[in-house]
């Protein structure tokens, strides 16, 4: 799931050699990944009114197909 990720932020962003993804095993049902990338690519991510980071939401929710709850979370720094 976090090469998922990975690929598609990588192919969103203009810098992707500063995207960083941590993924969190909370419990044998839970996932949480935080999400970094550098701060000119944050808008991007997130999308026109949360667009884009919303459908990524759906894909992993897609992917995992209903056995793992996952979330995603934008780390600004």
């Amino acid at each position: 799931m976090k090469e998922f990720i990975e690929y598609i932020i990588k192919h969103l962003v203009d810098n992707p050699d500063k995207l960083v993804v941590k993924e969190y095993t909370l419990d044998d049902n839970s996932m949480d990944y935080k999400l970094k990338v550098d701060k000119s690519d944050i808008g991007k991510v997130i999308g026109k009114k949360g667009q884009n980071i919303k459908s990524l939401r759906t894909l992993l929710s897609a992917v995992s197909k209903g056995k793992q709850r996952t979330t995603l979370d934008i780390i600004d720094e």
